[in-house]
């Protein structure tokens, strides 16, 4: 088979153009929300801003996760019962881990960044096939596409369980950097999701009904 990798080259070039395009757009939607003051008249527009900017990043994240042309994205076939991801820092030990566990070769060195795309293994325990993903580290900043944050984190968002690895001998405000980097991109560990549920009916418009006293819930928050 004979590959065109002229075309290849158009089609990846033209993959990056609209990922450019589409962070500048998250980023001109959070500079809007920056400076638009909070208050009862901004508030349906900072919930369309919040609406459109979630809708922006599940994109980046879904288009990210994928291979492309040149097959360096990080997108792995699901096997097993469950799925785990590997998510720490450059050179914490993620790759190690992953040898010793499953057998799997993760390449390891005394330098970061050594692991560049998703290394897949698989284990067993007590009957069930776990596959466990060798995710390459993040930085600070991940959440807005540094050091190829997005795709990893976004990789990150089809595991069933996210693994923390941390070096010992680095402060504990490690763990809390990699959350707020988590977060930053929906994703909130040992976190239950809201009790929230929206029940359709014919008629009589929108009505809100909560249990318990609600200090930013609101009929308008959720009309918006």
């Amino acid at each position: 088979a004979i590959q065109d990798f002229g075309k290849v080259g158009k089609e990846s070039g033209k993959e990056k153009a609209a990922m450019s395009e589409k962070q500048k757009r998250i980023q001109d939607i959070e500079a809007e929300m920056a400076r638009t003051q909070k208050n009862k008249a901004t508030m349906s527009h900072l919930c369309a801003l919040k609406a459109r900017l979630a809708a922006l990043k599940r994109e980046e994240a879904s288009a990210g996760s994928k291979g492309g042309p040149t097959g360096d994205g990080f997108e792995v076939k699901a096997q097993g019962d469950a799925r785990v991801g590997f998510i720490g820092f450059p050179s914490v030990g993620k790759s190690t881990l992953l040898t010793k566990l499953t057998g799997v070769f993760s390449e390891a060195a005394d330098y970061e960044f050594t692991t560049l795309t998703c290394v897949p293994g698989v284990m067993y325990y007590k009957g069930a096939k776990v596959q466990i993903l060798d995710l390459p580290g993040i930085i600070e900043g991940a959440k807005d596409g540094k050091g190829r944050g997005r795709q990893v984190i976004g990789c990150a968002r089809t595991c069933d369980l996210i693994l923390l690895v941390l070096d010992a001998a680095k402060p504990v405000t490690h763990k809390l950097l990699i959350e707020r980097e988590l977060e930053g991109f929906g994703i909130r560990l040992n976190k239950r999701p809201p009790d929230i549920y929206f029940k359709r009916k014919m008629k009589g418009g929108l009505n809100l009904q909560a249990l318990k006293t609600q200090t930013v819930l609101n009929k308008d928050l959720v009309s918006a």
